[in-house]
């Protein structure tokens, strides 16, 4: 007999299978020895009160042995011999589009500015170590996109249509943690996410789709309005029944592209703001009312989301026991981002603090400046950033209280930034739309949260890639550009997506519209 309980445990009885088991026996009212095991299907922490508990959702086996699990599996046909589909980036939106357009019977071609995950590692140690952006292998470009490097969360607040349960079931069948088809906020980790990259590569490849990395797309071939090819940096042409956009969204230069050949992209609503990091010790006291974290409760994490003058100012990318990284994609700019291992053991806790810019904040010089006044708003920001650093990665910081209340920070406090910190005044230079608001965000979030808002925490500038300031416009119903067809703009780059999961999910969508439509 199996039944399912909706329990509410403390951190040791969830943690403890003796312990649980006698939970569940008392609940059923049975003797704890017919049951034979008690599996977790899901799993949230409920740190409201210091009474911290623990949300089970678990199945009980009673009277018989559970069944030996297996993951889901899935099966990627050979599709070697079959129509071609272009796919344009190698980040979560292209990779699952990739894997669900070889399930529906047609080969991806996906084309890669960046290198593979183990050659785009020796670039990444290059920036922390000698300071050098290899401006198509970085944080932001290469095999798995942004996300390999930055975390692996897989939380989303999308509620687009898409199998959600699926995107996690393919991870997990590609090698990452069981854990993230129980846990409420599932999370990979940084450190085994490149791994999961390559297994999704070999099955890609086994099954006869094509993969070109080192090969940035300069062009792309239309005739009579309809998307048949790309054309390489080096001059190479290839052609498909289609072509899918899931290029993120740093790719500036395919934006610029897109323009020159006439084809309508949007300005819309993006964020920028600073890096904020806490000792996770002092999180962890917040977070869980004073109590210590001990054996049992994960390293704490938090949101946030306050209004300041109608304007949203929000927590991004929150990284608990992580650290702070360089995510520049050229040389001359300084853009930070967050990530975590898996095990989320790092001294600091980080995230982004970034405050909504909308398309009617920026200055407009020629009525066509107005879809890339974002980007530039971006690029300014980032370039200042740098040369605010002295024309280094080192991070223009200040302590968190000094940045809120305008004094300049005489000293530093230790960091996970590797390159190094510079004090600067960022309340004097950040551009006002930003600083101010920031600084009634955290006065805000102190208010509501004691012990939030220190000198024992430290701001570094700039966190300016939370999103697109660009859209590439699609028809609603066929997911194609509204312009061109066999175009199929995708993930965040097109602005239609935020993370890996989200993204992940618009790439089978369109997958999925796509084979409808010309399969």
């Amino acid at each position: 007999m199996i039944r399912e309980l909706n329990l509410v445990v403390s951190p040791a009885q969830a943690h403890d299978s003796s312990k649980l088991k006698m939970v569940v026996s008392d609940n059923l009212v049975i003797d704890s020895s017919r049951i034979h095991h008690i599996l977790v299907v899901r799993k949230s922490i409920d740190a409201r009160n210091s009474n911290i508990r623990f949300n089970l959702g678990v199945k009980v086996y009673i009277d018989e042995e559970m069944p030996k699990t297996e993951k889901t599996q899935f099966s990627y046909p050979d599709v070697s011999r079959n129509s071609r589909v272009l796919i344009v980036g190698a980040g979560p939106a292209g990779l699952f589009a990739a894997l669900h357009l070889i399930e529906l019977g047609l080969k991806p071609v996906i084309f890669e500015r960046g290198k593979m995950v183990s050659e785009r590692k020796r670039d990444i140690a290059a920036i922390h170590g000698e300071q050098i952006v290899n401006p198509d292998s970085n944080y932001g470009f290469g095999e798995g996109g942004a996300g390999t490097f930055s975390d692996g969360k897989l939380y989303t607040r999308s509620k687009k249509k898409g199998d959600l349960r699926k995107i996690l079931e393919v991870l997990n069948f590609h090698g990452a943690q069981d854990e993230i088809l129980v846990d409420s906020h599932p999370h990979i980790g940084t450190n085994v996410l490149p791994r999961v990259i390559v297994a999704i590569r070999n099955t890609i490849l086994n099954a006869g789709g094509e993969i070109h990395f080192n090969s940035r797309v300069a062009n792309l071939v239309i005739h009579n309005q309809e998307a048949k090819g790309v054309v390489l940096l080096d001059g190479r042409v290839f052609e498909g029944i289609a072509v899918i956009l899931a290029t993120g969204h740093s790719s500036r230069d395919i934006y610029t592209m897109l323009h020159r050949n006439g084809i309508l992209l949007e300005a819309k609503s993006f964020a920028v703001g600073v890096r904020v990091e806490h000792p996770q010790e002092l999180i962890d006291r917040i977070q869980y009312h004073g109590t210590s974290r001990g054996a049992y409760l994960p390293a704490a994490s938090y949101s946030f989301v306050e209004q300041v003058n109608d304007r949203g100012v929000y927590s991004f990318c929150m990284c608990p026991g992580g650290m702070i990284v360089p995510a520049a994609t050229a040389p001359g700019e300084l853009v930070l981002n967050g990530m975590s291992p898996s095990d989320r053991g790092g001294r600091f806790a980080n995230s982004g603090m970034v405050v909504e810019i909308r398309p009617g904040d920026l200055p407009i010089g020629k009525k066509s400046d107005e879809v890339f006044a974002g980007l530039t708003f971006q690029e300014e920001i980032e370039k200042q950033c740098f040369s605010m650093a002295g024309d280094t990665l080192f991070a223009p910081a200040q302590r968190l209280n000094d940045f809120v209340t305008g004094r300049i920070s005489a000293n530093l406090p230790a960091s996970s930034y590797l390159p190094g910190l510079i004090e600067s005044p960022l309340n004097q230079w950040l551009p006002r739309i930003i600083g101010t608001s920031l600084q009634e965000g955290f006065k805000q979030i102190g208010r509501k949260t004691r012990g939030y808002l220190t000198n024992e925490a430290v701001v570094l500038g700039v966190e300016s890639r939370t999103s697109s300031p660009v859209r590439i416009p699609r028809d609603m119903q066929s997911l194609e550009h509204v312009q061109i067809k066999r175009l199929f703009p995708c993930g965040e780059g097109s602005g239609y997506s935020g993370g890996i999961i989200s993204s992940a999910v618009d790439g089978e969508r369109v997958a999925e519209s796509l084979a409808i439509l010309y399969k």
